[in-house]
């Protein structure tokens, strides 16, 4: 899909009640713990993704993964804003530039990852100076699997820092 093609579609303001089970799903798996009760929550779709909206600002994506199975994760945004303490891997300094252009994690720069990651779960990606989060991703390999390898794919990128997404004015 081309840049120009990506617009937010579908943008409309839901009752915290209406979607309380998605924010579960959101931040739950993710040890994050968040009221959302008084924010001003909208869903829309954007490309391929099911938007959560807070506040206008795009928090959280559901996405299909490879079973066909709906799942809720925070968008670089929402990590940012929530922090969460699971589904984490570091990279080194070497792996960002390479991160930011949308290429997929190589286990080669990852120096650290939390013990929740199992192969196929989405993960988010962080620097290892900082903890910032750069991207989001598939795991392909298990966090031990991840730290160990020495070559090989270990996360298959969805979403990362300059991306659509992550330009999304709204």
């Amino acid at each position: 899909m081309a840049k120009k093609d990506w617009k937010l579609k579908g943008r409309k303001p839901v009752r915290h009640k209406k979607i309380k089970s998605l924010i579960e799903r959101l931040t739950t798996p993710l040890g994050v713990e968040t009221d959302l009760s008084t924010a001003f929550l909208e869903t829309a779709t954007f490309g391929p993704w099911n938007m959560l909206i807070v506040d206008k600002s795009p928090l959280g994506m559901e996405v299909e993964n490879s079973e066909g199975e709906t799942i809720a994760f925070p968008t670089l945004r929402g990590i940012l804003a929530w922090n969460p303490s699971r589904k984490w891997c570091e990279v080194d300094h070497g792996a960002i530039p390479f991160l930011m252009n949308g290429a997929d994690c190589m286990a080669a720069g990852i120096h650290s990852a939390c013990d929740h990651i199992e192969t196929g779960d989405l993960i988010w990606i962080r620097d290892q100076s900082h903890g910032k989060p750069l991207a989001i991703g598939w795991a392909t390999m298990n966090s031990t699997e991840m730290v160990d390898a020495v070559k090989g794919k270990a996360v298959k990128m969805l979403h990362h820092i300059g991306d659509e997404l992550w330009e999304l004015e709204l």
